[in-house]
């Protein structure tokens, strides 16, 4: 069914199975339009003098981050051993300083276009001078998107784009795309790339100030700027001797950062970093208060807001988009490498958001909850935990369904236990408010993919893995073994 559309400005959050709907406010940009994302940064101008040069040049970044897009240009044929002998000659950069990134991912104009070809990035640490081996991008990422013909996937902003691949704190790149031979696929030639191909290099931007309400240490001074105040969330000022009892001021939320937290309000102070866990009869006390009826659902999980992990809400489309329910649950992973430690793991997930907003030109991170190697599990699209939330994850598929990502690339690697269990928690919790059996098969009706024609009706299981809706390796040949355990574990978790 076509999403509903509702704004996020004022947004009061109704019980925990109701979907919202309220008139569009009258300050907000129309929907997938221009001004509702900010512009790009001008890219750098390549070849414009030595890197120390074209390092002097480059804009100041962001305070919540910045995104670099610099064009590619023609490379000679490859001579070295790596491209192979025989390779065809492509588009890249040479070895240059850059302002300081985290992730890359090569984007290109047209979101139908596919590049039949190798993506390879080469880094340099941050203030170090020894470069990293060459690493493959994975180029297939088509799959990760809106549905054909929904609002979003028409908004005239979405591109083609490689997954994002996170190489940590960084200060010079090399690149160098290189076309499919002749040959394969009966091709008498080398597949010509897509038109426009840039380089995009994310800044996440540094790490949000930790949630007084879980810390123990008082945080320094701050002035509080005009703007709402969320007064749940409090920090200390001017630290007293033991005796004393610290002064408080509010902190303030932005309306847009306001409207992202209002709609979790029946699960966590405005402003809140974390969503807490209940026990499965704390959860099944509000689901059955919510539903009228006791129901099977597992324990809600502990939930990292998007505000815990710093996402900057100015990005997003203000609007949310819902579907009706959610019958399934579309495993993925991430694709962006596992060189990333679990305290990192926020400053992935802002770089992957501004990579799916800026870059990509999607209306917001693409998939509904995302799950890093130490089992933490992070709110992912904006429009509420508990709700129906349309994604942009699996193509076909966003319609009544969820995704969560597992942040990392499993298709050698053996996916943490931890991040298994996660996915089987947040499962048991979030199909249980739909009355979703995690063990149970549905009947989904596609949308478009390279599997399934638009229209089809597919019988999946409600846990399933990308490749079920979409012919992808996602989300790794070891991760997708591991669903048979996921969904075990979920429907024991719900009590099944």
């Amino acid at each position: 069914m076509r999403a509903l559309l509702v704004t996020s400005v004022g947004v009061t959050c109704a019980a925990a199975l109701t979907l919202p709907l309220a008139a569009p406010a009258l300050s907000a940009p129309p929907p997938h339009s221009a001004s509702a994302r900010p512009p790009s940064l001008s890219p750098e101008s390549p070849g414009a003098g030595p890197p120390s040069v074209r390092a002097a040049q480059l804009p100041a970044a962001e305070s919540s981050g910045s995104t670099q897009s610099l064009p590619l240009e023609p490379l000679a044929a490859p001579s070295d051993r790596v491209a192979g002998a025989g390779a065809a000659a492509g588009q890249g950069l040479e070895r240059r300083t850059a302002r300081p990134f985290s992730l890359v991912g090569v984007v290109w104009d047209d979101a139908e276009a596919e590049l039949h070809g190798t993506v390879q990035v080469r880094t340099r640490a941050a203030g170090g001078t020894s470069w990293s081996d060459w690493q493959d991008v994975e180029t297939h990422n088509a799959e990760h998107a809106a549905d054909l013909g929904s609002d979003e996937r028409s908004s005239g902003a979405v591109r083609g784009a490689t997954a994002p691949l996170w190489v940590g704190a960084s200060d010079g790149v090399e690149v160098r795309v290189r076309p499919e031979p002749a040959g394969p696929q009966g091709r008498s030639e080398a597949a010509p790339l897509p038109e426009g191909l840039r380089l995009e290099l994310v800044d996440p931007g540094p790490d949000p100030a930790p949630d007084p309400a879980t810390e123990t240490a008082p945080e320094p001074a701050q002035a509080a700027p005009v703007g709402r105040t969320a007064t749940a969330a409090t920090f200390a000022v001017n630290p007293s001797p033991p005796t004393t009892t610290p002064a408080v001021v509010p902190e303030v939320l932005t309306a847009e950062s306001e409207a992202a937290s209002a709609v979790n309000a029946e699960l966590a102070p405005l402003g809140a970093s974390v969503i807490p866990a209940l026990t499965k009869a704390e959860t099944e006390e509000a689901a059955n208060a919510a539903a009228g009826a006791k129901p099977y659902i597992g324990p809600r999980p502990k939930i990292i807001t998007r505000k815990g992990w710093g996402a900057d809400e100015k990005l997003r489309e203000r609007q949310f988009a819902y579907t009706r329910t959610v019958k399934a649950a579309f495993v993925h992973h991430s694709a962006t490498g596992n060189n990333y430690t679990c305290k990192q793991a926020p400053s992935v997930l802002r770089s992957i958001y501004r990579y799916h907003v800026k870059s990509s030109g999607w209306r917001d991170f693409g998939y509904n909850f995302a799950v890093d190697k130490c089992g933490n599990i992070y709110e992912g699209r904006a429009g509420g935990v508990t709700k129906a939330v349309l994604g942009a994850h699996t193509l076909g598929f966003n319609t009544n369904t969820m995704g969560i990502a597992v942040l990392g690339s499993y298709s050698s690697a053996n996916p943490p236990a931890a991040a298994v269990t996660a996915v089987s928690q947040l499962t048991a919790w979030k199909l249980g408010l739909f009355g979703a059996n995690p063990k149970g098969k549905v009947t989904l009706t596609s949308g478009g993919s390279n599997k399934y024609k638009a229209g089809v009706k597919v019988k999946m299981n409600v846990i399933s893995g990308h490749r079920d809706g979409f012919a992808t390796e996602c989300p790794g040949a070891r991760l997708y073994k591991k669903l048979g355990t996921a969904r075990t574990s979920s429907a024991k978790l719900q009590g099944r």
